[in-house]
């Protein structure tokens, strides 16, 4: 069996970046290890799961380029779906988060936003496709 199970994020701080995705997409915490260096998220079927830097480092011995908000966002997206883009897209900015894109209707009838975390990943805020 194979099955995609989740995704980690290397951020400074575990317990600011699951508190940006609670109070904006309203999920939950599922597991926080007693030293808070690594945290997941209830999110449906895959695992939103933050690792901290020092913890990372510990596991690749070669290191790893870490995300910067400074930095043009790496060539990868979170991708969340929602009915209200445009109320994310107000939270994500309540919340210290940064907007890429503003809310866009697509050809295909989807409206697409992009925005970034505290930490600089992108996320990609859509509706639904019908």
């Amino acid at each position: 069996m194979i099955k995609f199970a989740y995704t980690i994020l290397y951020v400074p701080d575990v317990t600011r970046s699951i508190q940006f995705y609670e109070q904006v997409f309203g999920f939950v915490r599922k597991f926080v290890t007693p030293e808070k260096d690594y945290a997941e998220l209830d999110t449906g079927d895959t695992t939103i799961a933050f690792a901290s830097h020092s913890l990372a480092q510990n596991n690749l011995s070669a290191g790893y380029r870490a995300s910067n908000i400074a930095d043009r966002p790496f060539g990868i997206e979170l991708g969340i779906v929602t009915d209200q883009v445009e109320d994310l897209i107000d939270k994500v900015w309540e919340h210290n988060g940064t907007i890429v894109e503003q809310p866009t209707q697509k050809p295909w009838g989807q409206t697409v936003a992009y925005v970034r975390d505290v930490n600089g990943f992108l996320i990609e805020i859509c509706s639904p496709m019908h």
